[in-house]
Formats: C-alpha cells, structure tokens, sequence
C-alpha cells in the first residue's frame, strides 16, 4: 500500500507528527501537458495531493496561459483556461531539445510516479525521452500518453484538438452537423487517462513495474457515445423517433428540458398533467414498453408541444419535480453557476474563482495553492537536484531554463 506523507507541527512548545492522508501525497508527477486534456488528467492527482510539476518550453508556455476572459490575466500567462486546472501544481521550464535539458529531466524521472506527455507522437521517442528511454532510468514509472488518435495505426503521427476529434469521431454528425459549446472530448480523456493511471499505480503495487499507457481521443469519443458507435455497426437496422419525453419544448416564457425517458415515466407524466386539468388521449397514455412509447413518439410531441406552452419553464419545471420527474427550466451558464446546489464546488483563489472536483469524501480533493507562474518553480526544482545558485544561472544564460 501507498506510505503518506508525514510532516512535524509544532503547537505549545510540543512535536505532533502530522499524516497527510490524501490519496495521492506519496506521488511525484512530471506533467509535460499542454493545452486542456493532459493538463486535466494531471490536475486530478493535483487536487488529491500528488507533487505535480508542469514543464514548459522555456520560449513556449502552454498556450493555455494567455487565453480567457481577462486581458490583463492573459498577459500574466495566468489565463483562466490555465488556472483551471493548474492549482496546487508547481511550474518550471526546461528545453527538451537541448542535451543538457534531457539529462535534468532524466534526473526528475529517477524518483518519479507518473511522466504524463500530450506531444505528437514519436516526438518525445525522438529527443531519446520515450518509454523505452525512461523506464532504462526508473523501470516503476508509469509513463502516459494522450494523443488523439493513439500510439499506433495509420493516423498516430496525425495532431488533433477536441474540435477535430468530434469532426472526425462522428459526434458532431451525431449533434445535428454543429459542435457542442464545450470541449467534453478533452475533459472526457482527461478522465479517462487519470483513471488508467490510478489502475496502473494499483497493478505497480502487485508487479513491481511501471508501464506505458496510451490513451487516444478518438477512442474516448467512441466511448462517449457507446450505443450509437454499437449500432452504427449492427447488422439490424431501426428507425424510429427519439423519445418525445426527453427533449426540450417551448412554454410560455423559457425552454423547458423534459426528462420522462422510460414508458412508466411517460405515464406518471400524463398523470401529472391530467392532474392539471388537461384531456389526454387513451393512446399517449397507453405504452407499456419501448416499442410502443416509440410509436406514438411523435404524437406525444406534438401534444406537449401545446400543453407546455400555457405555463412558463419554471412553473413546467416545479409542477414535474411535484411528480418525481426529471424536468429542468434551460438555464443560462451564468445563472447556473450560482445554483445553490454547488455549494462548496468553487473555491476563490488569488480573486479567481476555480472548480474543484465533482466528488466529496474526506481527505479528498482541496485546493492548497493556486496556480503557479510561468517557470515559478524553476530554481526551487533544481536546487532540490543539488545544483548551485551558479550552476542554475548558467542554465538560463544557455537557454536551458526561464
């Protein structure tokens, strides 16, 4: 099992030994991510108290670092879509490129957990820093890539962003020929990576050896929408209405996204509008399974289509949570980011307000520090190797370093 971290606190003139027991507190992580997948995979351990040091390009921060809202942020290499998934993390630069820059990284790799790369695949291989090269330096590293189409096959050396990954996977095709408002490709691999890194750290406590993980977006697009790519490829071929319960109508002020998904639902509905006074048909009322909920699919749309429409979303929305029926007025993001019900979600950091994580359990996630400068941690990193004050300046007159 892990050993956690332990630290003396001295209260009253007296010694108390203090157990970090987050999950991760033992953990050293190289983050050598840019952008938003890798940068969220590692953000995860970060929260649960790995060590994670992000190394940047010395002449090419993450790109992250100067996109958001703020101007002033952007021009700090402090943007939100950096800070959002860099607190608790430690920066530093290092050119990778550079022969004396792979040795240091070498020498980070020595002690390390987890070395979590997004560059193009072949490219790490290729500055001799791959997995091969660096299991020859520490064999119990678990060594992660996140590409977009994988380590291997006829598209591997191929780059990608979320954007193309849903062009290519087929999801815009399945939203319709537009792109979802939000990057769910790269949070989705992020996820993803994280979880197999999580099962590597178990599986290395069994073995001894660390491993090498490839993690492609394509195939977490694929996984998002598991029926669909399933029946993409089944012999047996239906073609039928989506369910009329779970789609979104227009009332009298506000859309309304109804959740009367299942035949019994789609019953307890019609009750809970027969209960308001309105005349409903034996035969929207009458399905008792899936085949014929989907035959009067669109007559029930059609008919919800008018009854929605004599009462705004919100009132929709509380008269079917009375019922025990999923059904929620379509909230604008601004809004919905000061629901009540994420309480506790955000945290202000520095005057910047920063997710945490989706999950609550004691010891578990926390922001202990915000999101670090561009090379912030630099001499700190190298010193902790034992190089001189001299040594580190001469780093940076080469270019080595920031």
């Amino acid at each position: 099992m892990f050993n956690y971290k332990t630290y003396i606190e001295i209260k009253n003139n007296k010694e108390y030994k203090i157990i970090m027991t987050q999950p991760y507190a033992n953990i050293k992580i190289l983050d050598l991510t840019h952008v938003l997948a890798g940068p969220f995979a590692t953000y995860q351990f970060a929260l649960l108290g790995a060590d994670v040091i992000k190394i940047e390009e010395p002449n090419s921060p993450d790109c992250a670092r100067g996109r958001g809202p703020d101007a002033a942020l952007n021009a700090d290499l402090l943007g939100l879509n950096y800070q959002v998934q860099a607190a608790n993390k430690k920066a530093m630069t290092l050119d990778l490129k550079s022969a004396r820059g792979q040795q240091i990284l070498k020498q980070l790799v020595e002690d390390a957990d987890i070395l979590v790369e997004n560059y193009r695949t072949g490219a790490l291989s290729s500055l001799g820093l791959g997995y091969d090269d660096l299991k020859a330096v520490n064999p119990k590293l678990i060594y992660c890539s996140l590409t977009g189409f994988g380590n291997s096959g006829p598209r591997a050396e191929v780059n990608a962003y979320d954007n193309v990954i849903q062009a290519s996977s087929g999801i815009i095709d399945q939203s319709g020929g537009h792109k979802p408002g939000v990057s769910f490709v790269d949070y989705a691999a992020g996820y993803n990576a994280a979880f197999a890194i999580s099962s590597a750290l178990h599986q290395r406590e069994a073995t001894g050896k660390g491993t090498h993980i490839s993690c492609s977006m394509l195939e977490v697009a694929m996984n998002l929408m598991a029926p669909e790519a399933a029946a993409a490829q089944h012999p047996v071929k239906v073609s039928r209405d989506k369910e009329a319960g779970i789609s979104a109508y227009d009332t009298k002020n506000g859309i309304l996204m109804m959740g009367a998904f299942t035949h019994h639902q789609n019953r307890r509905m019609w009750e809970c509008l027969m209960a308001q006074e309105y005349d409903i048909s034996d035969t929207l009322y009458a399905p008792t399974d899936w085949q014929s909920l989907w035959a009067v699919s669109n007559d029930i749309k059609i008919a919800l289509s008018e009854i929605l429409k004599d009462k705004t979303a919100s009132e929709w929305q509380d008269i079917f949570h009375g019922a025990g029926l999923p059904a929620e007025r379509q909230r604008p993001l601004a809004e919905a980011v000061n629901d009540p019900q994420l309480s506790g979600y955000f945290e202000q950091v520095d005057g910047v307000t920063l997710p945490k994580s989706a999950y609550h359990f004691e010891d578990g996630a926390k922001i202990t520090a915000p999101p670090p400068g561009f090379s912030e941690h630099t001499n700190a990193i190298l010193m902790d190797l034992g190089m001189s004050a001299s040594e580190i300046e001469q780093l940076r007159k080469d270019g080595v370093i920031a």
